[in-house]
């Protein structure tokens, strides 16, 4: 670094350094007061900027064609390229290297990395999602996982291209994406739920409210109206413990912030109750992706982690919910040969007794295997024609819907 930088970084730790002590001589027993805390984080997000250098892994931050980075120990590393892994031949000189790139990372965005919690979800100052993990819980040393922001965004018509959905479908979600269906994306991990779920959003109009809620922030919606919510992990502060802030919590406040729309970055837990709640209470166009293996699966998942809520809601009830407030399930996957592609678009039709209806509107249909490897299908429409027609001729794409089924709609 030349002599300048040094000179800036010192002057900033400075300043870090009077702010702490300020605080603590003000205030030794409640910690900072909400100003001085906002100040001392913006310094350290500012000094994070200067410094932050992922040191052996710098190459694997910088280069586009790689996904994720995974450190299992400070000698393993391993990437995931074109959806497959590969260990790469870089390496930390030690453990102790591994937990000093892991501390900058969560400094940066104010959270912690302690061994009385010696894990924490966080992210990049780029905006990529990072999970960091220490010992004892980590056996072999600590280990980090990075999933790195796209730097360009990717489009449906993008997708297209990459062979991802194919171009009826691609003005079929353009379609769902402007009509304001209330959609889960399904999939399992690395499977691209949330570049689909990006991809989706970029039809909301211009005009409309969208709160977004994620574990560490990483939708990138292009909309000018958007309040992006992040959680807060429990934490303590000079023997304070500030309480965690979770995603049920930011769900709940978000219907007191007037949304057009809710989007969830991930369901996972007993928040799935207040986002069928939002659903089915004039959030009409709300997002969220799930982790499942099937439509089908979906919805038991969501199931289950509606009881997580302990409201001893009787399961007829809990299915009537979910089947009031969602139209459409879309299930993504990475396959085999390591290529995304949307495998199930469901629609939900209703109940029968018990059951939750669901039609398939659209599936992937495998036919073999190309001499590069590389998966043969088809995205086929099953010829079942949506129950949402009119709603999309509500919002004027009825002639979208048409032309993007090939078929002419009923008089509505």
């Amino acid at each position: 670094m030349s002599e300048a930088l040094y000179e800036k970084i010192a002057k900033l730790e400075a300043q870090i350094s009077q702010l702490t002590r300020l605080s603590q001589q003000e205030a030794p027993v409640t910690g900072m007061t909400m100003q001085e805390h906002a100040e001392v984080n913006a310094l350290k997000h500012r000094f994070a900027e200067e410094i932050q250098n992922f040191g052996p892994i710098q190459p694997l931050i910088e280069d586009d064609s790689i996904n994720d980075i995974l450190i299992n120990r400070h000698d393993r590393i391993y990437v995931e390229r074109h959806g497959k892994l590969e260990e790469t031949s870089i390496t930390f000189p030690d453990d102790a290297k591994v937990l000093d790139i892991a501390q900058m990372i969560v400094d940066a965005v104010g959270r912690h990395l302690d061994p009385l919690r010696p894990l924490v979800d966080a992210r990049l100052l780029d905006g990529s999602r990072v999970n960091i993990i220490a010992p004892p819980l980590s056996v072999d040393g600590t280990a980090i996982s990075i999933r790195k922001f796209a730097k360009r965004i990717i489009s449906l018509d993008m997708m297209k291209e990459q062979g991802n959905v194919s171009e009826q479908l691609g003005e079929f979600l353009k379609v769902v994406g402007k009509s304001r269906l209330n959609v889960i994306i399904s999939g399992g991990t690395g499977s691209g739920k949330t570049t689909l779920l990006n991809a989706i959003s970029a039809f909301i109009e211009d005009h409309e409210r969208v709160v977004t809620i994620e574990d560490a922030a990483e939708l990138k919606l292009q909309q000018p109206h958007i309040v992006r919510l992040e959680t807060k992990p429990v934490s303590f502060d000079r023997g304070v413990r500030n309480e965690e802030v979770t995603i049920r919590d930011l769900v709940k406040n978000a219907l007191r912030m007037r949304p057009d729309r809710i989007i969830v970055g991930e369901v996972r837990g007993a928040e799935a109750f207040d986002m069928m709640q939002a659903m089915n209470t004039g959030h009409e166009g709300s997002l969220s992706t799930i982790h499942a293996n099937h439509p089908r699966d979906c919805l038991a998942r969501l199931e289950n982690m509606i009881n997580m809520a302990n409201l001893n809601l009787p399961f007829s009830s809990i299915r009537q919910q979910i089947s009031s407030a969602i139209n459409l399930i879309i299930q993504i996957s990475r396959m085999r040969d390591g290529h995304r592609r949307i495998t199930y678009i469901s629609e939900l039709i209703g109940m029968e007794g018990d059951v939750i209806t669901m039609q398939d509107i659209f599936n992937y249909n495998i036919k073999g295997e190309g001499r590069d490897g590389k998966l043969v299908g088809e995205f086929q429409w099953t010829g079942i024609m949506p129950r949402f027609v009119r709603r999309a001729a509500y919002y004027g794409e009825a002639e979208r819907l048409a032309g993007c089924l090939g078929v002419k709609l009923p008089k509505l």
